[in-house]
């Protein structure tokens, strides 16, 4: 039964390597939780094999992913299946599996929050009720917000704040500063804490951002991931932590500014369109800084 279960999910596709899997991707694209690296790295920490999958046509690969069962790979059913819940934090995040233009494939393994770049390539996605929520470009914005925004910068940088790079960092005081604001903003452990400083250091070189000090102490900090494809950039803002007694000069409001802008001015630098990526549109905070777009399901 398992292996004809198996052979109707897998129907037309056929087992690739992986090096074959990151050619399709650095060719077609894809996003942070799809990236050849972050696959292997984080599928290694958990001891979980990948079985990678093509979709050929003429002879070219037209398609490829990875997988874990009936899921694609780092899916937190797998993980929680397995007993290793929270191993690590990749949020809701954006899935942008690497398909060619004008293919139209189905995909049988079990996804959730599918990007709408996949919707007419991938022919089983249906729509599900959570959408994603994707950073508005700076000129969006309304012109009394960045006004805000720049002053809110402004007054904390004149009370002593001073933002720095994350990669300034290691990972070891990356995970010891984001687990103890993250405990002080919302009330609880952040996911994963035990491995954090393993996941930064094995995602160290798609690391971005900054963080915010104030008076010399770590008074914010956001997690994020930024992968370049071909024909766009994406970035995963996975969660954040923020010292809530530092409220009125509004670090986390500033630390959001300033990450969205600089990753604009840089995709814009490329040539490229941006997807910063909020994760699931779930919270009202995320609309002051983005646009609801729909997600798909498998």
């Amino acid at each position: 039964m398992l292996s004809y279960v198996r052979f109707w999910r897998e129907q037309g596709w056929t087992p690739i390597g992986a090096a074959d899997y990151a050619a399709t991707w650095q060719r077609h694209g894809g996003s942070v939780v799809t990236h050849p690296q972050v696959v292997e790295r984080l599928a290694g920490l958990a001891g979980i094999p990948v079985r990678y999958l093509g979709w050929f046509q003429g002879g070219e690969l037209q398609a490829a992913i990875p997988t874990w069962g009936r899921h694609l790979a780092l899916a937190k059913d797998v993980l929680k299946q397995q007993g290793k819940r929270g191993l690590f934090d990749l949020g809701n995040a954006e899935i942008i599996l690497p398909v060619a233009e004008g293919a139209c494939v189905p995909l049988r393994h079990r996804a959730r929050y599918v990007s709408q770049l996949n919707a007419e390539r991938l022919s089983t996605l249906r729509e599900q009720p959570e959408g994603l929520a994707l950073a508005r470009e700076p000129e969006e914005y309304s012109k009394k917000f960045r006004y805000n925004q720049r002053r809110e910068q402004r007054l904390l940088e004149d009370a002593g704040g001073v933002i720095r790079p994350m990669l300034e960092l290691e990972p070891a005081e990356q995970a010891a500063i984001y687990a103890e604001l993250f405990q002080l903003r919302w009330g609880f452990e952040a996911t994963g804490k035990a491995h954090l400083a393993e996941v930064f250091g094995l995602l160290r070189e798609f690391m971005t951002g900054s963080l915010i000090y104030l008076n010399d102490a770590p008074v914010a900090i956001q997690v994020l991931y930024r992968v370049e494809s071909p024909g766009w950039v994406s970035i995963e803002y996975i969660n954040g932590g923020v010292d809530p007694q530092q409220r009125e000069f509004s670090p986390g409001s500033v630390l959001s500014f300033v990450n969205t802008q600089n990753a604009w001015s840089e995709a814009r630098s490329l040539g490229k369109p941006l997807r910063y990526s909020f994760g699931r549109a779930d919270r009202e905070y995320k609309d002051r800084w983005c646009h609801r777009v729909p997600a798909f399901q498998v």
